[in-house]
């Protein structure tokens, strides 16, 4: 397992519980990891508000995607900003151009899904 010290970014964040990010947010803080959320509207998951605003976090190990491709390009330069280990292209997130441009930049892209890799220790 690969226990980080720092906070994960949920980017697609919301307060509906039929959403896999919901579901994320709940098993990331059950299991003692860190998270920070930007979502289209604010509110609060698993005790963790919801941001509108791409704030300017120092200590992001991986951030986690819940943003299909389209609505991705205006969280580029915003995601290699915070120099993340990681970024996680769950389902339907995946982004070959994205993922291209973190590789450039030294940051790990992962076509994977936060919840199996939760539940199956590789987080």
């Amino acid at each position: 397992m690969n226990q980080s010290t720092g906070k994960t970014l949920i980017i697609g964040a919301t307060p509906n519980p039929g959403r896999y990010a919901f579901a994320a947010a709940h098993r990331l803080t059950q299991r003692g990891h860190s998270i920070v959320q930007i979502g289209l509207r604010q509110g609060e998951v698993a005790g963790v508000p919801i941001t509108t605003q791409k704030e300017n976090y120092t200590d992001i190990d991986t951030v986690t995607l819940y943003v299909g491709p389209r609505n991705q390009p205006e969280y580029y330069d915003y995601v290699i900003s915070l120099r993340p280990r990681r970024v996680i292209f769950n389902p339907g997130t995946e982004n070959t151009e994205f993922e291209n441009r973190l590789l450039k930049e030294g940051i790990e892209p992962l076509e994977a899904c936060t919840l199996v890799m939760l539940a199956t220790g590789q987080y």
